[in-house]
């Protein structure tokens, strides 16, 4: 009888196993499948665009349960590399990540930083965006074409402020405008600021004659009326801002900027993957596609070596745009 019990139990068990449906989550991978103590590090201050960026990717993981808690810090400072020293002395992290993109490649070169991106573990491309040229709302300057007449009329009363350093995007942006208007570099009275969000408050405070940041660290201010936009440097105009391109406004000028994650070096290939897997797990989410809407993101997703290989070829070309405007 004792026997008869204990195979009943057995059998018991093993049809609840097969009549119980699992436990379902709410959308997200399973618990083995996460990475536990993930951070994510900000290489600039609060309200930069890699700060938005990393912001708005870690609400979308955690919203979505693909992941658990997630830490976003920032370590500023000399336009994004001294985070990337710090990234790369993480070496065989494969619980960190930085946000990063076009300025960290021309900071390396601006500040001779002894470790590069080459140095990283490439994770993914995630979005583009446009720069765009902004003044106060009590700027003399109404449109494009005065601002121009007068920063060639005086070039060094009419300080341009941006959110990177030199070599990076908002550098970049107003050399090649500069040079495309007839200006030299040299002429340039060109004031870095620590990420958009210092940038911002310098240019609504008037420091500066006008400021170039990314789209998604101005659009608030512009819908609110405190910014004026008076163009964008994207091949067309993007949807939102009432602005022209610059070239529709006679400047032959047409640049964006992109953002992405990179890890430490030496992480082994299943961490990789996990990381790769997280990245395109988020841009294939609801969120992240309205998220991208939202703040005038270009979806510009790209992962692993051949993330790996687009670095490559932003370095060069970043490199020689430097050397041509003599800042490298």
């Amino acid at each position: 009888m004792r026997k008869l019990k204990v195979v009943l139990a057995v059998l018991g068990a093993a049809l609840l196993v097969l009549l119980v449906p699992p436990l379902v989550s709410s959308g997200g991978d399973a618990p083995g499948s996460q990475i536990r103590g993930l951070r994510v590090m900000v290489p600039n201050t609060p309200g930069g665009g890699y700060d938005i960026t990393a912001r708005t990717a870690v609400k979308a993981i955690e919203d979505t349960g693909l992941n658990g808690p997630t830490e976003v810090f920032n370590l500023p400072g000399a336009g994004g590399t001294v985070g990337l020293g710090r990234l790369v002395n993480e070496s065989g992290n494969g619980a960190m990540v930085m946000s990063m993109g076009l300025g960290v490649v021309g900071s390396v070169y601006t500040n001779h930083s002894p470790v590069s991106l080459q140095n990283t573990t490439p994770i993914a491309k995630l979005t583009e965006e446009s720069d765009v040229i902004v003044v106060a709302k009590d700027s003399p300057y109404q449109n494009i074409a005065q601002l121009i007449a007068a920063w060639k009329a005086n070039p060094g009363a009419v300080p341009v402020g941006g959110g990177s350093s030199p070599g990076g995007p908002d550098h970049l942006a107003p050399m090649l405008t500069a040079k495309a208007i007839g200006l030299s570099a040299k002429q340039v009275n060109y004031v870095p600021f620590d990420g958009g969000g210092e940038l911002m408050a310098s240019v609504l405070g008037s420091k500066v004659a006008f400021g170039v940041s990314g789209i998604g660290e101005t659009r608030d201010q512009i819908a609110a009326g405190e910014l004026r936009a008076l163009a964008v440097t994207s091949p067309e105009r993007v949807p939102g801002i009432d602005a022209p391109t610059l070239r529709e406004s006679g400047v032959d000028v047409s640049f964006t900027n992109w953002r992405g994650v990179v890890a430490p070096p030496d992480i082994t290939e299943q961490e990789r993957e996990k990381l790769i897997s997280l990245f395109t797990k988020l841009h294939a989410s609801e969120q992240w596609q309205q998220a991208m809407k939202l703040n005038g993101w270009s979806d510009a997703f790209q992962t692993g070596d051949a993330f790996g290989a687009f670095l490559a070829s932003e370095n060069d070309r970043v490199a020689s745009v430097l050397k041509e405007l003599g800042a490298a």
